[in-house]
Order: C-alpha cells, then sequence, then structure tokens
C-alpha cells in the first residue's frame, strides 16, 4: 500500500511541478485556458493506448503489447473504408458517424482476441505475439487503404467528440477520463482484477487456484485492442484523414507512460489513476519543450532516456527489495497444493 500512495502522490507533485515550470518559462501563457484544453485534447489517444498496455504489462510472461497503435490505425482505416462504401459523411453524417465509431471498436476487438487467443492457446510469448500481429495489423491497414490516407471527413458528431467542449473541458478527455474509471472499476470490483494481478505475481499459484488463466489473458488483449479501437475513433475524429503509419511514436510513449506509472514489467501491478496522471505528466512535458522550441526528434529522445531512467530505478529497487538482508526478513508465502 506504500508503495500505492507513494507513486500516486509522486506523478501529483510531478504534474503540479510541471504546471509551475511551464507558467515560469511561458510568463503565464502555459496556463491558459486555450493551452490547457489543447493539451487535454491531445492525451485522450495516447492515454487509452497506455492503459492497454498496463492491462498487458499486469498480466505478467513478457505480457508488453506492442500492436497497439498499429491496431488503431487498422480500426480507423478498416472502419472508414467499410462505412465510406454505402454511407456518405456529408450527407448521413450521424449514421456515418454512429457506424464508423462501431466498426473501429468491433476491429478493435477482433484483433485484441487474436493477440489474447494466440498468447492463451499456443503459448507464445506476448511481445513476440504483439510484435508480429502489430506488423500483421499495419500491412493489412495499407492493403486496405493502398498506402494512402482514408478521408473520414468531419461529420457532426464525430467531429464533435474530437474538437467540442463541455464545461469548458474537451468531450474526447471526458471519454478517456470516463474509459478510466470504468477499467479502474472492472480491476477493483470484479473477480478479474485479482486474477489479473495474481497471474503476474504468481503464475503457479494461480494454475493451483484454479484461475481461469486463458480467459484472463484473452479478456485482457480484448480489452487493450477495444482500447486501440476507441483510441482509433478519437485519432479520426480530431483529423480529417486516417493513415496506416499515425503516431509512430506513440508505441514508446505508451509503454513510457505505464512505467512511469508504476506498473510493474515482470507483471503483478498496475493502477489506472497512476496511468493516466502519467498520461497527463508526458503531455506537459511534450508542450513544454514545445514552448522551449526543440525538435520532435530530440522529444523522441528524451522519451528514450526518460523510459531508460524508469526502468533502471524500478530494476534498482526491486533488487534492493530482494537483497539477501531484505529476503530474510520478508517470509515467504506458502504455494497451494493441488486439489487431490
Amino acid at each position: 500500500m506504500q508503495k500505492t500512495g507513494g507513486q500516486l502522490a509522486m506523478l501529483v507533485v510531478i504534474n503540479g511541478l510541471l504546471l509551475v515550470a511551464g507558467a515560469l518559462i511561458s510568463g503565464g501563457s502555459f496556463l491558459s485556458v486555450f493551452n490547457l484544453q489543447s493539451m487535454a485534447s491531445q492525451v485522450p489517444e495516447i492515454g487509452l493506448l497506455a492503459i492497454g498496455v498496463m492491462l498487458a504489462m499486469c498480466a505478467g510472461n513478457g505480457g508488453i503489447e506492442l500492436s497497439g497503435i498499429a491496431l488503431a490505425n487498422l480500426s480507423s482505416v478498416l472502419s472508414a473504408v467499410i462505412v465510406s462504401s454505402f454511407l456518405s459523411a456529408t450527407e448521413s453524417g450521424t449514421a456515418f458517424s454512429l457506424a464508423f465509431i462501431a466498426g473501429a471498436l468491433l476491429v478493435g476487438l477482433a484483433g485484441g482476441v487474436i493477440n489474447g487467443l494466440l498468447i492463451s492457446r499456443l503459448n507464445i510469448t506476448p511481445i513476440l505475439c504483439t510484435l508480429g500481429t502489430q506488423m500483421a495489423f499495419m500491412g493489412l491497414a495499407v492493403v486496405v487503404s493502398g498506402g494512402k490516407a482514408v478521408t473520414v471527413g468531419s461529420p457532426a458528431l464525430l467531429s464533435s467528440i474530437g474538437n467540442d467542449m463541455v464545461a469548458a473541458v474537451p468531450i474526447g478527455f471526458l471519454v478517456f477520463v470516463l474509459v478510466a474509471g470504468v477499467i479502474a472499476a472492472l480491476l477493483k470490483f470484479t473477480p478479474y482484477g485479482p486474477w489479473l494481478m495474481l497471474m503476474g505475481t504468481n503464475p503457479k499459484a494461480a494454475v493451483y487456484a484454479g484461475f481461469p488463466r486463458n480467459r484472463v489473458i484473452v479478456a485482457t488483449y480484448a480489452i487493450s485492442g477495444t482500447l486501440s479501437g476507441l483510441a482509433g475513433v478519437i485519432i479520426a475524429a480530431r483529423n480529417v484523414n486516417v493513415k496506416f503509419d499515425y503516431g509512430s511514436s506513440y508505441l514508446l510513449i505508451a509503454i513510457l507512460i505505464a512505467v512511469m506509472a508504476g506498473v510493474k514489467p515482470e507483471g503483478g501491478y498496475g493502477r489506472v489513476v497512476c496511468v493516466v496522471l502519467s498520461a497527463i505528466a508526458l503531455q506537459l512535458m511534450s508542450s513544454l519543450l514545445n514552448f522551449g522550441g526543440l525538435s520532435n526528434f530530440v522529444r523522441d529522445f528524451a522519451w528514450g532516456l526518460l523510459l531508460l531512467t524508469f526502468l533502471a530505478v524500478g530494476r534498482h529497487d526491486i533488487a534492493g527489495f530482494l537483497s539477501p538482508g531484505r529476503r530474510s526478513q520478508t517470509p515467504s508465502a506458502p504455494v497451494p497444493q493441488a486439489p487431490k
């Protein structure tokens, strides 16, 4: 519990310091309503992908979801191509928007289920499986779109999700917070949460306890895939076109957000509220670098360096915890016996 509270407090402090630093550097314009709204509108797509990465990492066994952005792009591209073939975005805006959203979510769900089945049934290491499906999803998006951008247009309903406000807060950000709340409740108040965490912490105990391992893995990647589909919707809502290679750096950023949130790469721990705060912190950092006039290449270098730093710090803490002096003070949990 100490670690959970400490991680949350650290992220709150980091966000506060970034806001103060931004205000000092920009002379106050960093905290203008327009700039805060602009930053909030950019958080949802990467934040949704980061929650999907968190869920996969919590499952353990090398569960880093690498196919998220490729699946998000496939969801938006494939849904746009199919829906545009029988509905017009200009003449039937509402119907087009609803069909597009449903199509993108279904494609994301299907892609996630494919990942889950490959990992659970064929026992493929998740990081290698999602690397393969990442390439497959991207290749399929290229084939479907012909390698070109696909026009979605700006139908009213879809455009409002990406650009409109409710009480001065971007609708896309509200959708992100709502979805994050649903995932957090799912982890806390349903058996799925303890099953997922125990699988990452002690997979042998999970097997002996009779947990439905395959169903949990499929459900985890299905949820992650659906989040990718929703990210594809947000991307389409904020842009007139969708393309197979949108957000090429999002994979690195999503993993960085999860690691900054304290999610253990070896599995067994993760908290949605920390992922949300971590995504906000990274967006604040990105905006600060923009105010400093630094290029995207410098930002990518900074994200990579930051990721390595957090991984090194986390590994150091784990090594300290497992040192002989600490090990002797920590009672080992009994391994459940298999039923006879």
